[in-house]
């Protein structure tokens, strides 16, 4: 009979092993965390050097705010929009590559390239790739539809632009997941599908999703913190918040707030607020994902 050995001899032996990610997540996540949550307790000027305490007030001027109040509805629409677009187009995608026998590690590359690009890279190709007079993928846009693309100055159109663009970066993230996924289904069970007639598409929703389950679990949940936090550079670089405030997202309001009008206690209570939504969000997803999930 075999004996169980354990990994350490000691607990201190484990705890002096796990010390250095205890200490990066302290220098790194926990204290700035209770830091920003000081400071959004305070009102400060000069860019943080006179700082006077004030409770919650940066909290209640948030509650009052129009302006924020419109960022904050924008960026739950801009998330929706991302999220299921990134998860609709990765699956697609996903799934031709699956089914594809020949040259499909080319096919993989290509599709997973954008991922690879930095996001500030990405917005700017993209920029001009779809500036609204000079953009080669625009002038294409409107021979095809016949209608004038004037993002820059309708806020519609921006709003539209900027959640094409995050979807696309994020493509590559989700596809490199799902195909493994796919790869992870036994061969028998698509053979044994096949053999009773399903189609492409009834495999797909019947067999494949079903069984890919948690990891379409874990890419809404990493694609809603996508869209929340790591879109940043996009709006910085494609319209700066604009026009008429449409793309004004939380994350880019918080960094205007911060730097441009030094208001570093509000922009702290702003990222108090992000946190906790998205946070709570995730717990959501994930609640309600259970009755949905399943773990083979």
């Amino acid at each position: 009979m075999s004996q169980l050995t354990k990994p350490y001899e000691s607990k201190w032996q484990a705890f002096l092993l796990l010390l250095p990610t205890f200490a990066v997540l302290i220098a790194f996540l926990y204290y700035p965390g209770v830091e920003t949550f000081r400071l959004s307790l305070q009102q400060t000027i000069l860019l943080g050097t006179r700082k006077t305490f004030v409770g919650l007030e940066n909290y209640v001027t948030l509650a009052t705010s129009s302006t924020y109040h419109w960022s904050f509805a924008i960026s739950v629409a801009f998330a929706a929009v991302v999220v299921v677009g990134t998860l609709a187009a990765s699956l697609f995608v996903a799934y031709l590559l699956f089914q594809v026998d020949v040259g499909s590690s080319t096919y993989l590359i290509a599709a997973i390239w954008p991922y690879a690009l930095p996001t500030a890279v990405a917005a700017s190709v993209l920029l001009f790739l779809l500036h609204p007079s000079l953009g080669i993928i625009t002038y294409v846009l409107e021979a095809l539809t016949g209608t004038s693309l004037e993002w820059f100055t309708n806020g519609p159109q921006a709003f539209a632009v900027v959640a094409v663009v995050a979807i696309w970066k994020q493509l590559g993230y989700n596809i490199i997941f799902m195909v493994a996924a796919l790869n992870n289904v036994p061969e028998t069970l698509t053979e044994s599908a096949r053999l009773d007639g399903v189609g492409h598409l009834q495999m797909l929703y019947r067999v494949y999703i079903p069984l890919m389950s948690p990891t379409l679990v874990f890419l809404v949940v990493m694609n809603t913190i996508y869209s929340f936090f790591q879109t940043f550079p996009l709006v910085d670089l494609m319209t700066s918040g604009g026009p008429n405030e449409a793309t004004n997202l939380l994350i880019f309001k918080l960094y205007r707030d911060a730097f441009e009008f030094s208001n570093l206690g509000l922009a702290s209570a702003e990222s108090v607020v992000l946190f906790a939504v998205v946070a709570i969000l995730m717990y959501v997803q994930l609640r309600l994902s259970e009755s949905y999930t399943t773990y083979a």
